[in-house]
């Protein structure tokens, strides 16, 4: 069983509503603690030399870990590559082998992009949940199953071929962050790059900016009951803030906003030549 296996399992189990580990046989927890007492008992009694814990002459210096990569430095090795890349296979390429993201280490896969590429409308989330860690495209969990129930109210989808009805689907981040937490302000400025060039690159009329974590990115502000709906401007395109689907789950009886900034997008997109 590797990694990977082993923590889909455990967060299966967890989903499950299982809150407690129990092996298959006993644990006799005080007499564990008895037995650490004694043995620090008998370290603290014995001579010095025979300690374990005293230091050897001959042991080898602990190696020192390497210093965290400079935001800087990152960032500039971001532009870099994002402006290298001619089109999106080839950025998905430099995504994929940049090294400087911690969270590429925790990740099963690079979840780069879903839907048409030649969308008229592009949908930017926040970040690959579990499901889409292990699938490898983004939005295809519940709150992805909402979302496509969402647009297709108004004839969007991101199976069309039609770029007039079809969605191009990515995120801010490409890599599951641990335990679903927010990707941070420096993950955030160090993938920003690639997000702006995959911008580029797909050359959507309309963005939609799907919750708080994805604002931060594009608009450098937070607060989506506030931005929801409000027109604004990303990369040189229109860009309408959403809430994003996983927050309706939580709170259905949001949806009645959400179905008018659905409203509106389509109003916008019906007046685009």
């Amino acid at each position: 069983m590797d990694w990977h296996l082993a923590r889909a399992l455990l967060e299966w189990q967890v989903e499950l509503g299982v809150t407690e580990a129990l092996g298959a046989d006993p644990v006799d927890r005080f007499a564990s603690v008895a037995e650490a007492r004694a043995e620090r008992e008998a370290a603290r009694e014995a001579p010095p030399e025979t300690r374990r814990d005293a230091p050897s002459a001959a042991a080898p210096a602990t190696p020192v870990a390497p210093p965290p990569d400079d935001a800087a430095v990152a960032i500039d090795a971001a532009e870099r590559a994002a402006r290298a890349a001619q089109d999106l296979p080839s950025l998905h390429e430099a995504l994929s082998v940049f090294p400087h993201c911690g969270l590429k280490r925790g990740a099963r896969n690079c979840v780069f992009a879903d839907g048409n590429p030649q969308a008229r409308v592009m949908i930017v989330g926040e970040g690959p949940g579990a499901d889409e860690d292990r699938i490898g495209r983004p939005f295809v969990g519940r709150a992805g199953q909402l979302l496509d129930v969402m647009f297709g109210a108004i004839r969007l989808s991101r199976e069309s071929p039609d770029p007039g009805q079809a969605l191009y689907i990515t995120n801010t981040v490409p890599w599951r962050p641990p335990a679903n937490r927010e990707p941070t302000k420096d993950e955030l400025a160090m993938l920003r790059p690639f997000l702006l060039r995959h911008i580029e690159l797909a050359d959507p009329e309309i963005l939609v900016v799907v919750g708080n974590v994805a604002c931060d990115a594009l608009l450098g502000r937070r607060g989506i009951l506030k931005l929801r709906g409000k027109w604004a401007e990303v990369a040189g395109r229109p860009a309408i803030p959403m809430m994003h689907p996983a927050y309706l789950l939580r709170s259905p009886e949001a949806k009645r906003e959400a179905w008018a900034d659905l409203l509106e997008l389509q109003a916008r997109l019906r007046a685009l030549p």
